[in-house]
């Protein structure tokens, strides 16, 4: 059934954005990505500032609006406004702070100074990931890892560590698990050996990684299932995979954190734990001893 714009919610807007991103211009494209990631105080923007995020002109913004069924960008924005009320991501509020911070100077901050806002821009960025974790998505993502014999690891760059701990962590269940480590550039070889049922987890962020948006598409072909760690629905991951499981971490101080994606990377592996070993616990607790 088709859903009048002005009835949409943000999540059925957002899905729609999803589904047709492909088909948009480039400015289109940028301003669906600006649109999912500011979602949380969209409703608070000018079309002025929009655009200037963007780097686009304001018809831009007025064309993108019309696109998806609005008359113009008030009418789209007005789905935004819903639940303001209640609050603004913790995450959000902790951005324009830190703007202010680094516009008054901050190289006058001093080494600690600079520690605990680094790390309470972390804590913004994991209250953001807590609130907003999609459950239908997450449980999926659980329900592959369970039915899965052989479980393909992929992260490259700022990832990799986030890779490495998985391939650590899933190490301590019964199944085979490979870490799709690239060394000397073999990674297309190791995929040869990906078979229908396998599932591969991969993490990328924009811009995304040639080599694991490469072997994610790779495994796809061959039958595996994909789970994706990334930023955007709008993501290469995200169009080929079953489960999309959205992180954003924060830039703070021009570096990204890993605190929400290593997080999220965790819950998963516990969930899984729990779903694998409960029904194996004896009174005495012996089991799996989890990692450490």
């Amino acid at each position: 059934m088709v859903v009048s714009a002005t009835k949409m919610s943000v999540e059925q807007l957002l899905k729609r954005i999803s589904e047709e991103y492909e088909g948009l211009s480039k400015q289109l494209k940028v301003i669906a990505r600006h649109v999912e990631q500011h979602r949380d105080h969209l409703g608070l923007e000018g079309i002025q500032d929009v655009a200037a995020q963007c780097e686009v002109q304001p018809s831009a913004v007025v064309r993108f609006a019309k696109h998806f069924g609005f008359t113009g960008f008030t009418e789209m924005q007005r789905i935004f406004r819903d639940g303001l009320a209640r609050q603004i991501a913790p995450s959000r509020n902790y951005k324009a702070r830190i703007r202010d911070v680094i516009e008054a100077g901050a190289g006058s901050l001093s080494s600690i100074e600079i520690a605990h806002e680094f790390l309470a821009g972390s804590v913004a960025g994991m209250q953001e990931l807590e609130a907003g974790l999609h459950g239908p998505s997450f449980k999926k993502a659980v329900d592959l890892l369970a039915e899965a014999d052989s479980i393909w690891i992929a992260g490259s760059r700022r990832s990799f560590p986030v890779a490495v701990y998985l391939d650590y962590a899933l190490q301590h269940t019964d199944k085979r698990i490979v870490l799709v480590s690239a060394l000397g550039s073999m990674h297309s070889g190791q995929m040869r050996s990906v078979r229908k049922g396998d599932v591969m987890v991969a993490i990328s962020f924009s811009p995304y990684a040639e080599e694991t948006v490469d072997v994610a598409q790779q495994a796809v072909a061959r039958g595996a299932k994909l789970i994706a760690l990334t930023d955007s629905r709008m993501s290469p991951l995200a169009r080929e995979a079953q489960s999309v499981l959205i992180v954003q971490d924060n830039s703070i101080f021009g570096f990204r954190s890993l605190t929400g994606t290593m997080g999220l990377a965790q819950s998963l592996f516990i969930a899984l734990a729990y779903r694998l070993e409960l029904p194996y616990q004896t009174t005495t607790g012996a089991g799996v001893s989890p990692p450490r």
